[in-house]
């Protein structure tokens, strides 16, 4: 089959409804999805006939509400579509109750305590902006998810809420410059990701990839990335049937799958796919991730999608580029040529502007995990500083605009919006900035601080209701000002004197730029710890209960989340190391010292000297005492630990305390992986599992 006919084959997309569906029942399902109209039961009761028909028709048996829960991946409980007549047969039935509610068992699911233990129920509803798709013969209905007091317990709703947010106050901005057709603004993101993949069988037997998906051990190979040489190399063979089967499973599903290349380090890769609505962006997005989990199994590999695998090379992330477009087509945050376009894209860049600014710390936590503080700011990734890069043309028309001098781009124009021209912005004037957390590229922005296994649902949630909150703002004092020009013009040079501190053109590794943003009054939370404290902020609390995005109580759970995902990460990791120690380091070593004491004692009693094996006999000796007393040390710190009842304690306990013990004790263990002949060490090691595939 061609490209054509394969794509979007398992989604019971417009085109799909158009054909299954009577007219009026798919007049009344557009303007749901379209203005968020409620579905009548009777209506609903035909899409779900005609949804299990066409489910059916391409081989499914089940159907399950599919949904985003807090732990960062999706869930499903799968119903088969059988319903008994007679003694024995049955007929294959789906209703519209099915279609828009469901009841899976939330008891297991993080709460952050907005649940309490005996209050198990949990409610999903059906998400109609999302198409419903066929995975594992199985009709997958994305769906919101709620408890039984109505709180939100999933990525999903919250992140509906803020893209109505945005859009509502970007209807106020555009009708302000005499924009009447656009009937919507949305979000649009497209999601790059990076991966590792890893030979199956050498997966397997290393302990710290199975229960942490990282290695905790693992001494540098002779040679990694420093040639660059697998950066855009040839794909081998076996990734390149790997891809191509990837390619065709996610434009089955409708995945806008598009690029494909090998990334810096060795065994890394890249997928990036066309952009699309949020919603269906981050749904995609959650699809590809576990897509490219079981087709690399299937291929006898391994996905790895931590931030940080293996150290010593880069990392993975996910790089979040975010626009904003209308109804009609029209991308928001192109510049134009015309004095009514580069006005209107000079106040939306001022709210991004603003937000970025102001909203620092949400935007710095959004991305926080325990695997991204490995790979942020290591010469791979965004430092954990928060700013903005837009390239040096566009930076000179804003510090013309904000001294009110004019512009030299070959002729001199005075910089009074509306009125004259602003000069044609091409795109890519400069080179991207690939240090930069949040990078200007033409016509939308490049949030690079994402890590790899990340849900994009947070970081654009917190993307869309702080910009919808300077929309809000800006659009506050233009509805009411008597001199619309004259007031934009004073509103967008203001916003620009009180907020260029967050623009910053140049490198973000270099220490220079820690200082100076320091002196600029940027915050730097470099851990995640850090920067969780800051999520019930009171400024950051009346944002989002302002734009309904979250309760107060909402709020407090989410942080919690993700205190508790910190802090069992750890400690998973932790013990992990403990265990590998005692039962498999350790008594590698012991076994390789024994092999050479027995060979000094041989070639003493021959006469022959023996002082490169006396040598590395004596550094062992000292490494397995030292790594023994580390993972004892380790032991009685994480024995600690259980003394802490409180989560934000525990997770500065974990990072202050625990951390350098494993850090110390990797150390220890990395240069005896160094002196320990290969047959003798337990693991695969990181040249197998870097350059086996």
């Amino acid at each position: 089959m061609s490209v054509s006919e394969i794509f979007g084959s398992l989604v019971f997309n417009d085109s799909v409804m158009k054909e299954r569906l009577p007219h009026d029942t798919y007049k009344a399902l557009k303007k749901t999805i379209e203005v968020g109209k409620s579905l009548d039961l009777t209506v609903a009761n035909i899409v779900a006939n005609a949804m299990k028909d066409w489910a059916v028709s391409k081989g499914a048996t089940h159907f399950t509400h599919w949904f985003q829960p807090m732990t960062g991946v999706t869930a499903e409980k799968h119903d088969s579509f059988i319903s008994p007549i007679g003694d024995s047969s049955v007929i294959m039935e789906f209703s519209g109750k099915e279609l828009i509610k469901g009841e899976p068992d939330a008891s297991s699911f993080p709460s952050g305590g907005l649940r309490a233990t005996f209050e198990a129920r949990g409610y999903t509803a059906w998400d109609p902006t999302s198409y419903a798709f066929i995975k594992d013969r199985t009709l997958c209905i994305p769906t919101v998810f709620y408890s039984y007091g109505g709180q939100s317990l999933d990525k999903k709703t919250p992140l509906l809420r803020s893209m109505e947010c945005i859009n509502e106050q970007a209807l106020r901005i555009l009708r302000l410059f005499g924009n009447d057709t656009a009937k919507r603004v949305i979000t649009t993101v497209g999601a790059e990701q990076e991966y590792f993949l890893v030979d199956q069988e050498l997966f397997n037997k290393r302990k710290d990839l199975v229960f942490t998906g990282r290695t905790l051990f693992g001494a540098k190979p002779p040679k990694g990335q420093e040639m660059h040489d697998h950066y855009f190399g040839a794909i081998r063979p076996r990734v390149s049937k790997f891809m191509k089967e990837l390619d065709e499973e996610l434009w089955k599903l409708g995945v806008l799958a598009k690029t494909e290349h090998n990334e810096s380090a060795p065994a890394q890769h890249e997928l990036a796919p066309i952009f699309s609505n949020t919603n269906i962006a981050t749904d995609h997005n959650q699809l590809t991730m576990q897509m490219l989990k079981n087709v690399a199994e299937r291929h006898g590999m391994t996905c790895l999608l931590h931030e940080k695998p293996f150290a010593g090379v880069n990392g993975s992330g996910k790089h979040n580029n975010w626009a904003l477009a209308t109804n009609t087509g029209m991308n928001l945050l192109e510049p134009g040529k015309s004095p009514h376009e580069n006005a209107q894209f000079l106040l939306f860049l001022c709210a991004v502007i603003k937000a970025v600014d102001e909203y620092q710390d949400l935007l710095r936590l959004s991305i926080a995990s325990a695997g991204n503080d490995y790979r942020l700011g290591s010469n791979e990734a965004p430092p954990a500083i928060i700013s903005i890069f837009l390239g040096d043309e566009l930076t000179e028309i804003l510090e013309a605009i904000d001294s009110g001098s004019a512009y030299d781009n070959k002729e001199k124009l005075e910089m009074e919006i509306g009125v004259h021209v602003l000069p044609h912005f091409p795109r890519d004037t400069t080179d991207r900035n690939r240090t930069s957390p949040f990078a200007f590229t033409g016509n939308k922005f490049e949030f690079r601080m994402l890590g790899s296994s990340l849900s994009i649902s947070g970081p654009n949630i917190i993307l869309n209701t702080t910009v919808a909150e300077e929309l809000e703002q800006f659009a506050d004092i233009l509805e009411n000002a008597e001199d619309f020009t004259s007031e934009l013009n004073s509103l967008i040079r203001k916003t620009i004197h009180e907020h260029k501190r967050i623009i910053f053109n140049g490198n973000g590794y270099d220490n220079a730029w820690v200082e100076e943003a320091e002196r600029r009054g940027l915050l730097n939370l470099r851990t995640t710890p850090e920067a969780l404290e800051r999520y019930v902020d009171d400024k950051n609390i009346a944002l989002f209960t302002k734009h309904k995005i979250f309760t107060k109580e909402e709020i407090y759970s989410r942080r919690d989340i993700l205190y508790d995902a910190y802090n069992k990460t750890n400690s998973v990791e932790a013990l992990t190391m403990i265990d590998m120690a005692k039962k498999d380091i350790i008594p590698a070593i012991i076994k390789y010292q024994r092999r050479l004491a027995e060979l000094i004692k041989t070639k003493k009693e021959l006469e022959i000297m023996s002082e490169p094996e006396s040598t590395i006999l004596s550094r062992l000796s000292v490494l397995c005492s030292d790594i023994y007393n580390k993972t004892a040390e380790l032991e009685e710190t994480v024995n600690q630990s259980k003394e802490i009842t409180e989560p934000q304690d525990l997770s500065f306990y974990y990072k202050d305390s625990i951390l350098p013990v494993m850090h110390s004790l990797r150390a220890s263990v990395d240069e005896a992986e160094l002196l320990i002949g290969r047959d003798y060490w337990p693991f695969p090691t990181y040249g197998d599992l870097l350059f086996s595939v």
